[in-house]
């Protein structure tokens, strides 16, 4: 995984020590090449110590082999420079705009590939395969992400429903145990009814399956499973464009990959298509 989407993707978590350091590292990266932990902790205006702090924190062992990191993500970076601005301008046509989204959207989906291993993608088709009964939880933005994911779950066969209303949530959480599966889609992974929620499926011995933005939170840490969401600055202030494109990417996958996964339920997926061409048509 690139050092500089992990950096992008933890930037909104950092203490201020981190945060100079995290600005002068995608800023002025090719710098890092020859300098030493001293010279970069000066460069940024931060303690040497907090250089190291910043280099366990993105998961390397130390300085040296942070560097060479950052030396692989110049690499990388090198052959996407040739690639159009994608930053939006108040001049911009909506030509302009069109090709823009397409180019931001692009970036989204691409980084959080590279957030998510092909192993943990198939630990949570895995935990989706074995659940009795999935409860999806989201709110804001995330809500119409989270609907969709039921859609999609019940088209397999897989016993899914989906609630925003925290309360109606934590009356099904009541009723569900060790075989069944709470997924709480939460782009901050903070939100405080998601997290109750969470841990109240926790105490029933549910397992937990998180969509959440790459980085430290409560919600990841009491999570049985996790994919990771890129939060990229979006053209309009709240307006969640990238972040949705980020977790339909995630809940795509796992629905091509179950309905892929034996022919029994791509036919469930055929007959719920043909269902609900029935019931439009007839």
């Amino acid at each position: 995984m690139s050092t500089f989407i992990k950096i992008k993707a933890l930037r909104p978590t950092l203490s201020q020590s981190e945060a100079k350091l995290a600005d002068f590292t995608l800023s002025s990266g090719s710098q890092i090449r020859t300098l030493s932990s001293i010279e970069l902790a000066k460069a940024a205006g931060v303690s040497q110590s907090s250089v190291v702090k910043f280099a366990q924190k993105l998961g390397y062992r130390g300085f040296p082999a942070f560097k060479l990191a950052v030396v692989d993500a110049l690499n990388e970076q090198a052959s996407d420079q040739a690639a159009p601005s994608a930053q939006f301008e108040q001049s911009d046509s909506l030509a302009d705009i069109s090709e823009k989204l397409i180019a931001n959207q692009h970036k989204t989906l691409s980084a959080t590939q590279k957030l998510n291993s092909s192993a943990e993608f198939e630990r949570s088709v895995q935990a989706l395969k074995a659940a009795r009964k999935v409860l999806i939880c989201a709110k804001g933005a995330s809500w119409s992400v989270a609907q969709d994911f039921a859609f999609k779950l019940q088209k397999v066969g897989i016993s899914a429903v989906c609630h925003s209303d925290e309360y109606s949530a934590a009356s099904y959480i009541a009723s569900m145990g060790k075989e069944d599966l709470l997924i709480v889609i939460s782009n901050s992974g903070q939100t405080k009814a998601l997290l109750k929620l969470a841990e109240q499926a926790k105490y029933n011995e549910c397992r937990l399956f998180a969509i959440s933005r790459y980085g430290d939170s409560r919600l990841s840490d009491i999570a049985d499973h996790i994919l990771f969401t890129v939060q990229e600055v979006e053209p309009v202030d709240h307006s969640a464009i990238l972040a949705r494109a980020s977790q339909c990417y995630l809940i795509d996958t796992l629905f091509v990959a179950l309905a892929q996964s034996n022919l029994h339920w791509q036919r469930r997926v055929e007959r719920a298509n043909d269902n609900m061409r029935a019931v439009f048509h007839d």
